[in-house]
């Protein structure tokens, strides 16, 4: 038979309201008699009805998270990581994919709005006017994107390229290329302005490519374009599009990285799986959707915030087999 408040309301000797408000209000309830409260109800076992709690709060406990592609690996990696935080804070999880359709985000952020409490936007391809839109409709946090008026966390992609850089140049590669994302990417253009720099302050050549969607198939269509640069190294937009590099510069017989390195970002758990093992910009996807969750309950808590909450997420280089020095240093 299911513990009721009534059954933690006896167990902890206070009334059912005290235990009701413990559980919905718990700012009102003395610190004391909150914790009896909370530990009887542990205890037995309760687990509070969220219907009847929504009417008391006004909320209704669920989070909403929209993503560009489940398909890429990169997302649901995220996905899991918002999923595990939601549930230790008791929410549930409503997820949408736009399929890379930048017009169908606004639309799909109204529409949750009525059924969440908040909503997380991992990698949005929005503009500008219509992200002030969606913060307007509900109570948004982004993930790797960053927006003037809108709390975010945050990729340190500069960073990483500035490590994938110095580790090509430190091989003795002179003319590296760059294997671009979609244009209505934020983390592309972020990508592109920390390779530009990196590579100037090294004094080597960026040759940039592209723009690909960020697909196997992307790499694919992507590959003979940069054997045609003369490029000693190349960098990919993502590991997908990397491993799609490196499918057809095997299939040219174009050995990897003998004559041509190959670097990914993300570490998708396929880029260790792979021959030769892809070396990677390493980004803490898990731990980026945690950090999501926890901003977006904070807001939630307290809503007259009006500073918009910025966290950044370090990257690292995880080097594998597809980098090596050039063959013109061999």
């Amino acid at each position: 038979m299911a513990v009721t408040i009534y059954d933690v309301a006896k167990a902890a000797g206070v009334s059912a309201s005290t235990v009701s408000r413990a559980m919905s209000l718990p700012g009102i309830v003395e610190a004391s008699t909150r914790d009896r409260v909370l530990r009887t109800a542990t205890n037995l076992g309760y687990h509070p009805n969220r219907a009847a709690r929504g009417l008391i709060t006004g909320r209704t406990g669920n989070l909403g998270i929209i993503v560009p592609d489940l398909s890429n690996p990169f997302f649901p990696d995220v996905v899991k990581g918002i999923q595990a935080r939601a549930r230790e804070a008791d929410y549930s999880v409503f997820l949408a994919d736009t399929d890379e359709l930048a017009s169908a985000e606004l639309g799909l952020v109204q529409a949750l709005a009525k059924q969440v409490d908040g909503i997380i936007l991992c990698a949005s391809r929005m503009s500008s006017d219509e992200m002030r839109t969606a913060a307007e409709s509900s109570t948004v946090v982004m993930v790797n994107r960053r927006g003037s008026h809108v709390p975010a966390i945050t990729i340190d992609n500069a960073g990483g390229m500035r490590q994938a850089v110095a580790h090509l140049v430190a091989l003795g590669h002179e003319r590296i290329g760059f294997v671009a994302g979609p244009r209505r990417s934020w983390s592309n253009r972020e990508r592109l302005r920390g390779l530009r720099a990196a590579t100037a302050a090294a004094g080597v050549e960026l040759v940039e490519v592209g723009n690909v969607p960020p697909h196997f198939e992307g790499g694919v269509g992507a590959a003979d374009l940069v054997v045609a640069t003369k490029v000693t190294a190349v960098i990919a937009y993502n590991d997908v599009v990397a491993l799609g590099l490196m499918s057809r510069l095997s299939a040219r017989g174009i050995a990897v990285p003998g004559e041509m390195s190959v670097v990914g970002i993300d570490d998708i758990a396929m880029s260790a799986m792979f021959n030769p093992a892809l070396t990677t910009v390493a980004i803490p996807k898990k731990q980026a959707g945690r950090a999501a969750v926890e901003l977006l309950l904070e807001l939630l808590e307290n809503p007259d915030s009006r500073t918009p909450a910025r966290r950044a997420m370090p990257t690292h280089l995880l080097v594998r087999q597809t980098t090596g020095v050039p063959a013109s240093r061999v």
